[in-house]
């Protein structure tokens, strides 16, 4: 999962950093809240790992810019030093979805993070994914468009099929980059528009087959599903 961690401790943001990473995880960490922000703004991100104590902006506003202004339903466990019940109400009650007190714990912090992810998220299919009039047979990398097998490259299934176990999420062109190529800094973010262009052309992307993949200006793309009037 691509996590966005904020902590302004050095040695405590590396320490993290090695166990979500180790853990599988793709980990963007920021030490001001500022820094946080300004990626934030254009990327999009499965999860924020937040501390509340950070400078200038606090980790509570950081939240309330993500709830109000940007609307940005993505799950957030603060980590932070206060552990008093009514800051952790207060977290919760502002939109917080998990609260984890210093210091931090590996194993706890692993298994908090993968319980959030549990509950915003269904359990992904393990052999095939059905999202008529498409079949996405994942074991054999074969996609098809009703009784019709469609001629598609690796890169170009598992960006549809990332896509359509995620439908009517924004995902940022980084975000969809690195879920499908990895941090690969040889590969440009114009490879995303190129595959997608593909994408929509080859599996039909049309009303009259239920779905729609539309770019958001200067940021990435969205798969909606479209229903009947």
């Amino acid at each position: 999962m691509r996590l966005a961690m904020l902590e302004d401790d050095r040695d405590q943001s590396s320490t993290v950093e090695t166990w979500l990473r180790d853990a599988g995880h793709d980990v963007h960490a920021f030490s001001h809240p500022r820094e946080l922000m300004k990626v934030a703004g254009r990327e999009s991100f499965d999860l924020f790992l937040i501390d509340w104590m950070v400078p200038d902006i606090s980790g509570a506003e950081v939240l309330h810019w993500l709830r109000e202004d940007r609307n940005d339903p993505t799950p957030v466990i603060f980590v932070t030093a206060r552990d008093a019940e009514e800051d952790i109400v207060a977290a919760l009650g502002a939109g917080a979805d998990d609260y984890i007190v210093k210091p931090v714990r590996r194993l706890e912090l692993l298994s908090r993070i993968e319980a959030v992810l549990r509950r915003v998220r269904p359990k992904e299919p393990e052999r095939e994914l059905n999202a008529p009039p498409y079949r996405f047979d994942i074991a054999n990398k074969v996609c098809s468009l009703g009784d019709t097998a469609i001629e598609l490259t690796d890169k170009e299934f598992e960006l549809a099929l990332f896509l359509f176990r995620n439908v009517g999420r924004l995902y940022s062109r980084g975000h969809l980059l690195e879920a499908v190529w990895g941090r690969n800094p040889n590969v440009a973010t114009r490879t995303i528009d190129t595959h997608v262009s593909r994408l929509r052309t080859k599996l039909a992307l049309r009303p009259e087959n239920g779905y729609r993949l539309t770019p958001t200006y200067n940021y990435g793309y969205r798969l909606e599903r479209l229903t009947e009037e």
